[in-house]
């Protein structure tokens, strides 16, 4: 069974970076589907972004609220996938967990998509 465990995240000022990264052990990051998402107090798990496999040419997606801000990658030869956050703001404020699913689904952005969570990491963004 998988575990995975992040790490990386902080307090940091807006406009600022913070680049989390997710520990993969018991499954090859290459061959997994992996997201990210987020918790404010108060709110629900939201999507962030999500790759896929590596035979499935590494697709990425991401919510329109951290597109083009927010990059996710995949380091095969660390079984690491990261979140690379830029220009943070206050309201990316948050819990974030990576997560991973065992098997195909057509969507890829509700958290029924996945099956294996982290514990999460907390960034917190300053104004």
């Amino acid at each position: 069974q998988v575990q995975l465990v992040e790490s990386g995240g902080g307090l940091v000022q807006a406009g600022g970076s913070l680049r989390l990264s997710c520990a993969a052990s018991g499954r090859t990051v290459s061959n997994i589907f992996m997201g990210w998402f987020r918790q404010a107090p108060g709110k629900e798990r939201e999507f962030v972004a999500a790759i896929s496999t590596s035979w499935s040419a590494g697709n990425t997606y991401y919510a329109d609220s951290v597109k083009g801000r927010f990059t996710i990658s995949r380091d095969n030869a660390k079984n690491t996938v990261y979140l690379q956050m830029n220009s943070l703001k206050p309201e990316d404020t948050a819990l974030y967990f990576c997560a991973q699913r065992r098997y195909y689904r057509s969507s890829y952005s509700r958290t029924d998509d996945y099956d294996d969570w982290g514990p999460g990491t907390q960034v917190t963004v300053s104004s």
